[in-house]
Order: structure tokens, then C-alpha cells, then sequence
């Protein structure tokens, strides 16, 4: 049994150093550091020498890195990350599903209880990923063929707007970059772009968040009184955009300006100025933080 056991983690083991620190953006030193220092990294040593990582460890980094963005220190990170289940063990089937469903009963409790065994054994990038925004998605498709009521979608809006601004709490506090991030005057869909702040706080960025509803002129203000490093305007519906083009045209003269979200169009974006990036909020939130795309492994 120990043979294969054994055996078993090392065909799951198939990254070099170098892909990891790819997939999580931490440096090869940090995370030998981290390996060295607390046993974060676990890795399978070949005949021919080379060390090789697996999917598990990948999990550990990232959590390590979600855990020190919302301020633990690096013992504490890593020890948190050592305690959750690993990557390959499914706390639950189909997340995303589990979700719609709950919340289409109206189930609070229920909705709470998942959400906090997912938050418990996987990082919150990967709940967003995997779970609340393929949530919102169907439902918002249900919704839009008449499966979902009025009443539904608002339950769902409201129960998971709480629990993602719970999470948020200190997401302004830190070293890192700057972002604010706002919607435009009539735009009151702002989940997407909580989503957003979550993730980018999980690059190590700081967020200022100004929410729903916001005229240009405030947004303008707050990124100056912040000195924000990029300044984030989502929203759903185009007319949001080009209502204040001009403004936010003078707002993209003096700062890095993203549109983002279904209202924001690669053309009204050039003409404003500004950059377009389109995506789930979690992909964005890597775009805008620069972290790069994943490359084949290549040696150490």
C-alpha cells in the first residue's frame, strides 16, 4: 500500500519550480523559502534528481499568497495553508450547482453553511472561480429566460453581495498598488466588480471601493485623494459608458483607466482613452495586476 501510494503521487507530480511560480506568481526563491521554512511545498524527487511538484502544491502557494494579502504573517499563512484539505479532495461536488440550487429555494442557511465549507478547504480565488461566478451566471441566464423570478434573483444578489463585502473587510489595508474601483451614474449591478476587488486583493493589490451609482467627478476625486495606481469602471449596460464618455475621457488623461464588465466596449474604450478588458472578474483582476499567462514548464 505505502508503494503505491507512493507511486501515485508521483504521476500527480509533473511541475518544475519554475511552472509553479508561473501559475501563482511567487518567485522560485520565495517559494524554495517557504519549502525550506515550513514545508509548504512538498515535492517528489525523480531518479534523475529533479524535483517535481503537484496540483496540491499549487493549491498551498496560492492560499499561502491569499492568506498574506489579507495581512497574516507568513507563519500564520502557511499554517493555515497546511490545514486545509488539499486541492484533489472535492468538499463538494459541482460547487456552482450547489449554490444555484440553495439559492433558488431560498435557503439561507443552506447557502451560508456551503459557502463557508467552500471558504474553509479551497482560496477564495478559486471559490469566485469555480463557484459564485458561474452562480451568477446561470442564474442571471435563468433569469433572463424567465426561469428564475424577480424575487429569486434579488435573494441571491442581496445574499451573496453581504457575504462577498464580509470578505472585503480590510482589503485597503497593505503595501501594495492601488486600485479604486466604481460603477458609473445608473449602473446598481456592482457584484461583478466586488468579485473583481476579492481577486485583486489576492494579487496583492489594494482596493478603495465606491460602489454603485458613482458620478465621474467623485471617482476623479477618490483617485487623486488615494492616488490610486489604476482606477476600475464596470458596468452592464453600454448607455452607462457613453452617457459619460467625456468625462471619463478627461479621467483617463490623468489615470490608468480600465473599462470593465458586459457594458464596456473595446471601441468606447479607445475613444474614451481607456483600456478594455473583458472576462470573469478573476481573469481581469490577473490582466490588471500583470501577472502573465501560464507557459509551458521549462527547466529550472
Amino acid at each position: 500500500m505505502l508503494v503505491q501510494c507512493l507511486y501515485s503521487e508521483a504521476v500527480h507530480a509533473h511541475l518544475r519550480i519554475g511552472a509553479v511560480a508561473r501559475r501563482t506568481g511567487v518567485s522560485t526563491d520565495l517559494l524554495r523559502a517557504w519549502e525550506r521554512r515550513y514545508g509548504l511545498l512538498r515535492p517528489i524527487r525523480t531518479d534523475g534528481g529533479f524535483r517535481l511538484y503537484t496540483e496540491d502544491d499549487v493549491s498551498r502557494v496560492e492560499a499561502m499568497r491569499d492568506h498574506l494579502a489579507r495581512g497574516l504573517s507568513a507563519a500564520q499563512a502557511a499554517e493555515v495553508a497546511l490545514a486545509a484539505p488539499p486541492a484533489g479532495a472535492a468538499v463538494v461536488d459541482r460547487p456552482a450547482a450547489a449554490l444555484v440550487d440553495r439559492l433558488e429555494r431560498f435557503d439561507e442557511d443552506g447557502t451560508d453553511a456551503l459557502l463557508d465549507t467552500l471558504l474553509a478547504s479551497l482560496t477564495l480565488t478559486s471559490v469566485l472561480r469555480d463557484a459564485i461566478l458561474p452562480a451568477l451566471q446561470t442564474l442571471g441566464d435563468r433569469w433572463r429566460r424567465g426561469e428564475v423570478t424577480v424575487a429569486q434573483e434579488h435573494f441571491a444578489s442581496a445574499l451573496l453581495r453581504g457575504r462577498l463585502l464580509g470578505l472585503a473587510r480590510g482589503w485597503g489595508a497593505g503595501a501594495g498598488p492601488h486600485a479604486l474601483l466604481a460603477c458609473p451614474p445608473g449602473e446598481l449591478h456592482d457584484l461583478g466588480l466586488i468579485a473583481f476587488g476579492l481577486a485583486l486583493r489576492g494579487e496583492g493589490w489594494r482596493v478603495t471601493y465606491l460602489g454603485t451609482d458613482t458620478p465621474v467627478e467623485t471617482i476623479g476625486g477618490a483617485a487623486d485623494a488615494v492616488d490610486a495606481d489604476v482606477v476600475v469602471v464596470a458596468a452592464t449596460l453600454p448607455e452607462h459608458i457613453d452617457a459619460v464618455r467625456v468625462a471619463l475621457a478627461a479621467l483617463a488623461a490623468a489615470r490608468r483607466l480600465v473599462l470593465a464588465g458586459p457594458g464596456a466596449t473595446p471601441d468606447a474604450a479607445g475613444a474614451i482613452g481607456a483600456e478594455h478588458l473583458d472576462g470573469d472578474p478573476v481573469a481581469v483582476a490577473a490582466l490588471v495586476a500583470g501577472r502573465p499567462e501560464p507557459r509551458p514548464p521549462a527547466s529550472d
